[in-house]
């Protein structure tokens, strides 16, 4: 790993020179601190260069050689020129040389067909990838189990996970080839990819059913798709059964443990794993480390954080963008923007450290403290880093500039995004539209709604919502209906926001009938009401002196485990302060006593 200078030492160390000693007590002076101490560091060896072909320059001129000889080499000589540039990742390259091998007469083999298919998978064209299984019955060739985990990998590359079921099946089916090792580590991690841990485990318990034994990175990659989802209990389990079949644990497994407990908070569990971890003279790399400080610091405890930071550096592990970028978020989510801007500071002094997500973070949290100046400046500062701001930058900015009212300003930000061609995107517009509703500029709303519907980028829910809420807040109902009743012809569904907005607007508008037959409209829809559909059309009632019916919807709301909040509340001990209170309210309290 590489040594910090001095210098870099002493700047974080001046950084943190304000933090207590308070904290999580295995990030301070105890025998697991002095035991990663006395550890030695492990550099990671540079990756080697690839043999033989190191470049496309000198494919191309092997390539260009071995065609102009007399007899042609084997296709087994052409195939070594292609198998590095498919690692150097040149599959156009691949592709191209290998229409020339077959122009020149060159019949391919096995191998050379299957590289054909691996790079067509890795430019997204499984049409293509697919349709060169047709030669390999043309060539009186079988397709082998290398061929068909190139396809179930392809398609596990673009998520398309139940296509790459369907491949393992006619594997299985058909039984031409049986599946491998690596043909169920990769079905697996395409599962775990769209978070269908079950299927990843019932794939596990299958393989020795077909003879292939789990191995670490099959185990790994189930506990990683395990703690991300918080089953925290379920990769401790596949945890001790790895363990049970003498597979040892290694960084990426208790990495995957330690993050899926940070998740929940579970600090005691972390501290038994990284003793744990010490104990076997496995030591965090930069990834366990950061995650440490990104879950530190999104529990709000910065001082932690900046404790992991510090035994990294004295480590000689130097701390990366993420575990910047974390610590810097984490100062901003207490509101502690100097010292935020500090570690950005930092960050910059250290050269190519810095990013656009960095400045970002710092930006959102200047307009989260409606600080907009200061994170307008931070914005104009990216340009002079080399940095040019993204959509989520803009949109950052146009938010705080709305929601400080100055529309004027987030206008022409809008405006300057695009001619400096960064593309708005669903949140750059809702972000908008938030604030022109807000601003009581409604027809600017809707005229920006049909834009966007005229557009390739379709509102949805949330674009509409925000235009509904701002209608009714302005008091035109029957244009928040209108639009509201056009929801579902545009193949939107109004969820339980919508409905509730809508309900209010009714209610203020007293059509209360219409309000009421709209919370049953949205049960029949199977949109289920909340807590807020309820007190909001409660006090629609109440205001409009309908204590009777208010009281009926009090009791409806207790029966399905809601409450009234305290908006509701201070209605109800309104009425009962009265000298004449309700008889049907009287008896609901009364039972309820």
């Amino acid at each position: 790993m590489v040594k910090m200078t001095h210098k870099s030492v002493l700047s974080f160390s001046s950084y943190c020179s304000y933090s207590s000693r308070r904290g999580m007590p295995f990030l301070h002076s105890t025998p697991l601190v002095a035991l990663f101490h006395s550890q030695s560091s492990n550099p990671t060896k540079s990756g080697e260069t690839h043999r033989g072909v190191s470049n496309v320059e000198d494919a191309l001129k092997v390539f260009d050689e071995m065609l102009q000889r007399r007899p042609l080499p084997s296709v087994v000589r052409f195939t070594q020129v292609l198998a590095p540039l498919v690692k150097l990742k040149h599959y156009p390259t691949v592709l191209s040389l290998n229409s020339q091998m077959l122009l020149s007469g060159i019949r391919p083999n096995h191998y050379t067909l299957n590289i054909t298919i691996n790079c067509y998978c890795r430019l997204n064209r499984m049409d293509y990838a697919l349709s060169v299984l047709a030669h390999f019955f043309k060539l009186g060739l079988q397709p082998n189990v290398a061929t068909l985990n190139t396809l179930i990998h392809g398609f596990v590359l673009q998520n398309r996970v139940a296509d790459a079921a369907r491949v393992f099946r006619k594997m299985v089916v058909g039984g031409h080839c049986q599946p491998n090792t690596i043909t169920f580590s990769t079905l697996i991690k395409g599962f775990c990819a769209v978070r269908n841990n079950t299927a990843a485990i019932h794939l596990l318990h299958k393989m020795e059913e077909y003879g292939c034994q789990p191995n670490i990175i099959t185990f790994n990659t189930i506990i990683d798709s395990l703690g991300k989802d918080t089953l925290v209990d379920e990769a401790k389990n596949l945890f001790s059964e790895m363990v049970g079949r003498g597979i040892a644990p290694d960084l990426v497994t208790y990495t995957s443990l330690i993050q899926g407990l940070c998740n929940l908070g579970q600090w005691k569990e972390v501290t038994r794993l990284l003793y744990e971890i010490a104990s076997q003279d496995i030591f965090p790399d930069v990834f366990t480390f950061s995650i440490l400080v990104d879950a530190f610091c999104k529990d709000g405890m910065v001082v932690q954080a900046k404790n992991v930071v510090q035994i990294m550096i004295q480590r000689g592990i130097e701390p990366n963008t993420i575990t910047y970028s974390s610590l810097m978020d984490g100062h901003c989510l207490r509101g502690e923007m100097d010292k935020a801007k500090q570690v950005l500071d930092l960050m910059v002094t250290k050269g190519s450290m810095v990013n656009v997500q960095s400045f970002n973070i710092l930006i959102n949290g200047y307009c989260k403290q409606k600080k907009i100046d200061k994170a307008y400046k931070i914005f104009k500062e990216m340009p002079l880093r080399g940095l040019v701001p993204d959509t989520v930058t803009y949109t950052t900015l146009i938010d705080g500039f709305c929601k400080a009212g100055r529309l004027q300003e987030a206008e022409k930000l809008f405006s300057e995004m695009q001619d400096h061609g960064q593309l708005p995107n669903i949140q750059t517009y809702n972000v908008i539209l938030d604030g022109l509703c807000n601003n009581q500029q409604l027809s600017e709303a809707i005229e920006l709604l049909r834009e966007m519907e005229g557009n390739k980028l379709k509102p949805n829910v949330v674009t509409y919502t925000i235009v509904i809420e701002g209608l009714c807040n302005a008091g035109e109902v029957q244009s928040a209906k209108d639009l509201f009743c056009g929801l579902s012809p545009k193949g939107v569904q109004p969820d339980v926001r919508t409905y509730t907005i809508m309900i209010s607007g009714l209610c203020k508008g007293g059509l209360l009938v219409e309000a009421e037959e709209m919370l049953r409209e949205m049960e029949q829809k199977g949109c289920s009401p909340n807590g807020c559909t309820y007190n909001t059309i409660i006090r629609g009632y109440i205001n409009h002196n309908d204590t009777s019916r208010a009281t009926s919807l009090i009791e409806e709301m207790s029966e399905r485990g809601f409450s009234g909040d305290a908006s509701t509340m201070e209605l109800i001990v309104d009425l009962l302060s009265k000298d004449t209170v309700d008889p049907v309210l009287l008896a609901w309290l009364k039972d309820k006593v």
